[in-house]
């Protein structure tokens, strides 16, 4: 869709889509009630007609600490109409980090759902249901119209958003409304909607990914989106497939790689016919067609970002001419900066640079495993990069080069077709015992690929590359029985399982990079919103066994 109306803050998309979509269905719970564009827009002016009434004024913070739902979209224009700055919380952190979070932003309000509001026992702070924001009383609407709320303006902070990253502590990210709308603008290059879109929302709200693609735009469109009021487990996530019937999905790779992984691999190899190579490519194919059906058949837009995607995994959507779109970025940029549209993908690659990110790669050198291959680190500028950090200009200021360009922290390359490659984190890295560069995502990437592994971290240990590995639940279970070996032979047999797995993946990688240990992990890996690993967590753990 083309965007010919004056939209310039988050403030504007509630009155733009009340005029443009009317009656339109805008958002929903799976099976349940929806909100159309009229009534958001409603709803929006009688929550800025209550916090003001409150005594929120511009600038002030407050937060949402929510599932994703509609109220929590309600919430968030209705906080932009009073020019006050959100503070989107994930439903994640402990009590703990939401006490030392809310004093740090020093939001006044917190609008908390059923679930949450336990977790902020305790806290000088108005906790307000968010359940209610659809059901206001209509009183407020006198208030509305008399007040003169403030109206943000495009430098304005639109929100404070507080990561929990993969390498530390939450820290607060401010964007604007300019970072926002013109990130959702450029994204408009790969992603285009229309009225008649339905998006299937099962990430969560409060990062950055999800509000920009799975809300604004959206909302800027006049699409429906409908959310999952659950965890996107297999049991719940494929009857909300079924009824949805989505036109849009955005994901993150561990759903789409878990999907392969343990329903459609496994069903073709159990097929005889699939060992033949004529065969095997038909056999591909129909199997991509009764996954697409599984999704609703519908599904136009697949977009996978939040970490690199499984070269095996991304070989089979290819193949399968699945219709998918890699996205690349950070909180700090509001969050894509780079991405590929559907139907122009790229093995391994993250895309081209968006109109109006301009992306260089710094500091380069030769890669270890292929020289002709300049890395470095990753920086952009333009007007999605948010102004930096909430009260830390010593942070800020070392995330920025004197030229203004934004220190990404991650390492790759740019081919000769302008698109970028992201090889690993420049805080994850690890130096070779000869000076090599290690980029521990590519050996996980590797290791996942082994039959038996659910998930693995790569650290580097006093003697070598040290690999913790989480095993399919069904895994030790399986090698017991092909060995005919009892459970109190559970321990030599794991052990076993470990080795072959290290020699499996040793045979894909180059030398230096090898794995001289592989451990086992007994529980799932804590992760962020975006199912990254919280790396922080493991190696000092590990170490101390």
């Amino acid at each position: 869709m083309v965007y010919d109306y004056d939209l310039h803050t988050i403030a504007d998309i509630a009155p733009i889509g009340a005029a443009e979509f009317r009656d339109r269905p805008a958002l929903g719970l799976v099976g349940g009630e929806h909100v159309d564009y009229r009534e958001l827009e409603l709803q929006s002016r009688r929550v800025a007609a209550d916090l003001y009434r409150r005594g929120v004024r511009k600038g002030d913070r407050v937060a949402i600490l929510s599932e994703s739902r509609p109220e929590w979209g309600v919430a968030s224009l209705g906080i932009a109409r009073t020019a006050a700055v959100a503070v989107p919380l994930l439903v994640d952190f402990s009590s703990s980090q939401l006490r030392e979070i809310l004093a740090h932003a020093k939001a006044t309000i917190v609008y908390a759902s059923t679930k949450q509001r336990p977790k902020l026992e305790g806290l000088a702070i108005t906790a307000l249901p968010i359940e209610d924001l659809t059901s206001m009383s209509a009183e407020l609407d006198r208030d509305a119209a008399e007040l003169e709320l403030p109206r943000p303006t495009p430098d304005d902070l639109a929100a404070i958003v507080y990561t929990s990253g993969t390498t530390g502590n939450p820290k607060g990210v401010m964007l604007t409304h300019r970072n926002y709308i013109s990130d959702a603008l450029a994204c408009s290059a790969i992603i285009v909607l229309n009225p008649r879109d339905v998006l299937l929302s099962i990430l969560p709200l409060a990062h950055a990914y999800e509000y920009t693609i799975g809300f604004l735009i959206p909302m800027m469109s006049g699409a429906f989106v409908q959310y999952l009021d659950r965890p996107p487990s297999a049991s719940a996530l494929m009857p909300a497939l079924a009824s949805v019937r989505p036109t849009i999905v955005l994901s993150v790779p561990l759903v789409i790689e878990k999907t392969y992984r343990q329903a459609v691999k496994p069903a073709l190899e159990k097929m005889r016919a699939y060992r033949n190579p004529v065969l095997r490519p038909i056999l591909t194919r129909l199997a991509g067609a009764k996954l697409y059906r599984a999704f609703g058949g519908r599904l136009r837009f697949f977009g996978v970002g939040g970490a690199p995607l499984d070269p095996e995994v991304e070989r089979f959507l290819q193949m399968v001419r699945w219709p998918y779109a890699i996205g690349y970025g950070l909180t700090e940029t509001a969050p894509i900066i780079a991405a590929s549209a559907v139907g122009k993908t790229f093995p391994k690659a993250a895309g081209p640079a968006l109109p109006g990110a301009e992306i260089r790669v710094a500091d380069e050198r030769p890669a270890d495993d292929d020289p002709s291959r300049l890395v470095g680190e990753l920086q952009v500028r333009g007007p999605m990069v948010g102004p930096g950090y909430y009260l830390d200009p010593v942070r800020t200021a070392e995330s920025l080069t004197p030229d203004g360009y934004f220190r990404t922290g991650d390492l790759g390359y740019r081919d000769e077709r302008g698109r970028f490659f992201v090889r690993g984190r420049s805080k994850t890295m690890i130096l070779g015992a000869s000076g090599e560069n290690i980029y521990p995502e590519e050996i996980e990437a590797e290791l996942s690929r082994c039959p038996h592994v659910e998930e693995a971290l790569v650290y580097g240990g006093d003697e070598g590359l040290v690999a913790l590995v989480h095993l399919r639940p069904e895994a030790i279970s399986e090698a017991l029985a092909k060995v005919k070996a009892g459970v109190d032979q559970a321990e030599r047999v794991v052990g076993e399982l470990l080795e072959s797995i290290k020699r499996e993946t040793n045979q894909r990688l180059a030398s230096f990079c090898r794995i001289r240990t592989v451990e086992h992990h007994p529980d799932s890996f804590q992760k962020t919103p975006t199912q990254k690993i919280k790396r922080f967590l493991y190696p000092d753990r590990a170490s101390s066994r």
